[in-house]
């Protein structure tokens, strides 16, 4: 049986120490490194932007996994690729023409992932299921790190597999927010591929031996 993908959000990470950080996820067993985008529109909170994505691009010997939890992101999409994007994720709450965003994402030769919120029925995948490469699960209300996991994501996750199934998708399944080792076993095993932890990697006295245990 596969392995978990894992992939760290950078956005817990000491900001004041981030080629550091990079380096040491490049030493782990991290699979991608995920950087969280927030405008303070779509969601109440600024992360960071395009130069600090290229900063880490610099360092990585990962794949970026992106996560724009933003506004209108078509318009920033080239920009993201630039700057080292190798997965691009839009909140289909975020998009009114959802398809031609997911055709631009691929255009620039960038995997395609859409991101769902806790509210947003999976059902809503129905018609893009297919042509993308990632459904990004939110088990929390996006915006902030540290918060408590939503119980009702592993059937979130078991409606998303049937969908996936159901219409002979490719997507993986990624989860992001309030993993930890106890429940990131459960979300395996009701269909998830891929795992993003931030502050359960880097608030651990050993991030490197933490990533090793979630794979």
């Amino acid at each position: 049986m596969s392995s978990l993908i894992v992939s760290p959000s950078i956005l817990a990470s000491d900001f004041a120490n981030l080629q550091k950080e990079v380096e040491m996820l490049n030493a782990s067993d991290a699979d991608w490194l995920h950087i969280d985008i927030m405008d303070g529109l779509f969601v109440p909170n600024i992360s960071f932007g395009i130069p600090v994505c290229q900063a880490i691009n610099t360092h990585a010997k990962k794949p970026l996994d992106v996560h724009l939890m933003i506004e209108s992101p078509e318009n920033y999409l080239e920009a993201f690729k630039e700057a080292g994007a190798w997965q691009i994720s839009v909140h289909i709450e975020a998009c009114k023409h959802l398809h031609r965003i997911i055709q631009q994402i691929k255009s620039l030769g960038c995997k395609a992932g859409v991101a769902i919120n806790p509210h947003t029925p999976i059902s809503q995948l129905s018609d893009i299921i297919a042509d993308i490469d990632l459904v990004l699960i939110m088990s929390v209300n996006p915006g902030f790190g540290g918060q408590k996991f939503i119980e009702n994501t592993f059937q979130k996750v078991r409606d998303t597999k049937e969908l996936i199934l159901r219409k002979n998708s490719q997507a993986l399944i990624e989860i992001d927010g309030g993993v930890n080792l106890q429940n990131a076993r459960l979300l395996k095993d009701a269909g998830a591929d891929a795992i993003v932890a931030g502050n359960f990697v880097f608030s651990s006295a050993n991030p490197t031996a933490t990533i090793a245990e979630l794979k």
